[in-house]
């Protein structure tokens, strides 16, 4: 179920940097090294301490299983669908929590939600504790943000792609470490589910102390510029709409402050620029991608404990893999990001065969995972298919922010993310809620393998289309010579006219 966050990279102009003496540190970097290294450490501590939850792998066989005795039907549709719903109801609000109350109020929130989410599966009974539990990790999942954007306000901006890639490491490192200690936890110790959560439970407790001692930044994206900027540092896309609306609407500042309200103006102006971005082909592309392919991705992760459940329905704690498997999963889904970054291809004229071949693959492991009634090929399948997931992330994370500002690349992701979570509930609601088709696991697996195959033939024909039209561009039709040309190039002509 856990699947870390991607940040988006940022780009910054140092044109507009103010003139410094040439002994002397910008402002943003006059903090002692010392001091902002160990504020990152910490960070990069708390991202991995907050990922140990060993019993995360094995909640849908601990809800299936003789501790709680929930129904298959009550797990797939009436429990489960809770998370996407939640997801979406509280996504936009903490997007925007997250910046304005700067990180530190919603890490807490976090924290808090993951408290709540096992003590309601140690102590809870009924469907409707369940789909509390549910609605509280779709919290967690929104809040992830708060932890991916929080180290930017650290350290400089040239310091912004290697820290992103310290907390990111940290987070999946977190997970691998976590997947390993529970399977090691059930397999080798046979330590029981409820044991398992509550290991989980002290773990996020601990995870709680740890958010009280991160430090509350003093500036954020959006809403909490001021600072930085009148320390010297480059003015943003925000700053300089900022100081346009400011003009335009006489606006005072308090100490650097902005005490008027033209941050929802500014906001707006973002977004209205970024309906202008969104006319460039690749963004379009990129940003289709991340939209329909991850709404289906995910769906997947919530339902694929279910589907395991159904093709190896055993007793035996000892015999149920699911930690192994995702350990596994999150170390390949690390190499393949890892691999990304070295592969050097023109993506303007093969982006879209790229996608659409990995799309088209997934679409097959897809039916192999619903068709085969080996647990094994099951896994090694769903492996693959969050390998190739996370070998697209990072090049799309590229594609998509390579030529945008770092607030306009955040607003981009978060439109992504916000339309990619309506195009998951509508699925959702039609196809696992027994509001309506109410389908079972097996049947819904088809529905995602009909999904993934109607996304790859879109891509492919995409990608046939930019190659003609590539094709046509680089050999241009021979121009046909009209008679006074013919007769003016012949050297007969020459010859009479001499």
């Amino acid at each position: 179920m856990t699947v870390p966050r991607r940040e988006p990279l940022s780009q910054h102009s140092t044109a507009t940097m103010p003139q410094q003496d040439e002994g002397k540190k910008p402002p943003v970097e006059m903090a002692p090294e010392q001091h902002w290294k160990l504020q990152v450490f910490y960070l990069c501590f708390y991202g991995f301490m907050t990922q140990i939850r060993p019993g995360e792998s094995f909640i849908t066989p601990y809800l299936l299983g003789p501790d709680k005795n929930f129904t298959r039907v009550e797990v797939t549709n009436e429990i489960t669908p809770v998370l996407t719903y939640s997801y979406m109801a509280v996504l936009v609000p903490i997007f925007l929590l997250t910046d304005y109350l700067r990180y530190k109020p919603v890490l807490v929130l976090q924290s808090l939600s993951h408290i709540s989410i096992w003590l309601l599966l140690v102590l809870g009974t009924s469907v409707l504790a369940m789909q509390l539990m549910e609605f509280f990790y779709g919290v967690t999942m929104a809040a992830r943000i708060a932890y991916s954007s929080y180290i930017f306000s650290l350290v400089a901006p040239s310091r912004y792609q290697r820290m992103a890639s310290y907390s990111r490491s940290s987070v999946l490192l977190g997970v691998f470490t976590s997947s390993v200690l529970g399977q090691l936890c059930v397999t080798l110790g046979s330590v029981s589910f409820l044991t398992l959560n509550y290991v989980s439970l002290g773990f996020v407790t601990f995870g709680l102390l740890l958010t009280l001692f991160l430090e509350r930044p003093k500036r954020s994206l959006f809403f909490n510029r001021s600072e930085a900027a009148c320390n010297g540092a480059a003015p943003t896309e925000l700053d300089k709409m900022a100081g346009g609306d400011k003009m335009d609407s006489g606006d005072k500042t308090d100490g650097g402050k902005v005490t008027g309200g033209w941050r929802q103006a500014v906001l707006c102006r973002m977004l209205r620029e970024v309906c202008t971005l969104a006319k460039q082909s690749r963004l379009q592309l990129w940003s289709f991608w991340w939209i329909f392919n991850s709404a289906g991705y995910y769906l997947v992760l919530y339902y694929v404990q279910i589907l395991w459940n159904n093709i190896y329905p055993t007793m035996d704690n000892r015999r149920v893999y699911n930690g192994g498997v995702d350990a596994a999963s999150t170390l390949l889904g690390a190499i393949a990001s890892f691999a990304a970054g070295y592969l050097k291809i023109r993506w303007a004229l093969w982006s879209a065969l790229v996608i659409g071949v990995v799309t088209a693959i997934q679409a097959g492991l897809l039916l192999l995972m619903n068709t085969t009634g080996n647990i094994w090929l099951c896994y090694t399948a769903y492996v693959l298919f969050r390998g190739s997931y996370q070998f697209l992330v990072p090049i799309a994370i590229f594609q998509i922010a390579t030529s945008l500002s770092k607030e306009l690349c955040a607003l981009v992701f978060g439109v992504n993310t916000f339309f990619g979570t309506v195009l998951k509930t509508i699925i959702t609601i039609t196809v696992a809620d027994k509001r309506g088709l109410g389908l079972s696991v097996h049947p819904q697996f088809y529905v995602y393998f009909g999904y993934f195959s109607l996304l790859a033939l879109v891509y492919i024909l995409m990608a046939m289309v930019v190659v003609v039209r590539h094709s046509r561009r680089v050999q241009p039709p021979e121009l046909i010579p009209t008679e006074g040309q013919v007769q003016e190039k012949s050297p007969e002509a020459a010859t009479l006219q001499a």
